[in-house]
């Protein structure tokens, strides 16, 4: 059995994206962007299993001389929708995020969340057998 797309959509409906097959576990991070933003990662590579459609603004941290990602949002709205690296890897495959909080909460509930340090030691953290369900409130 195909496992369905997952379709975030932002709060305008104007901007969204399209993660197609098993997205895996997603993402919990603790880094200075995501904290703020209270997002949840799903992963792949620009022009692969993730699709963004509609018009996103950037933000590249700023005094930062090699940011690695840009954060993707609505123009209308100001959803975050996306990450995107900035520094491409040796087989040029551009990582890529979608903030899993834009889906309906019953396609992603059961998915199962890494927590990832990346404000201090930028390592992968124990598993706690929590899933998206777990994070909403």
């Amino acid at each position: 059995m195909d496992t369905p797309d997952l379709i975030g959509r932002c709060h305008c409906g104007a901007t969204g994206w399209i993660l197609t097959g098993d997205p895996g576990s997603i993402t919990a991070c603790n880094c200075t962007l995501c904290r703020r933003y209270g997002a949840l990662w799903a992963y792949d590579f620009e022009g692969e299993r993730i699709t963004l459609d509609g018009d996103t603004g950037r933000y590249t941290r700023i005094g930062k001389d090699d940011p690695a990602l840009e954060i993707r949002f609505c123009r209308s709205c100001a959803c975050v929708i996306a990450w995107r690296g900035l520094r491409l890897p040796e087989d040029g495959r551009r990582r890529i995020a979608v903030n899993v909080r834009l889906a309906d909460p019953e396609a992603v509930a059961d998915l199962p969340i890494d927590h990832f340090d990346g404000l201090d030691s930028f390592d992968d953290l124990p598993s706690d057998d929590r899933c998206v369900r777990d994070l909403w409130f």
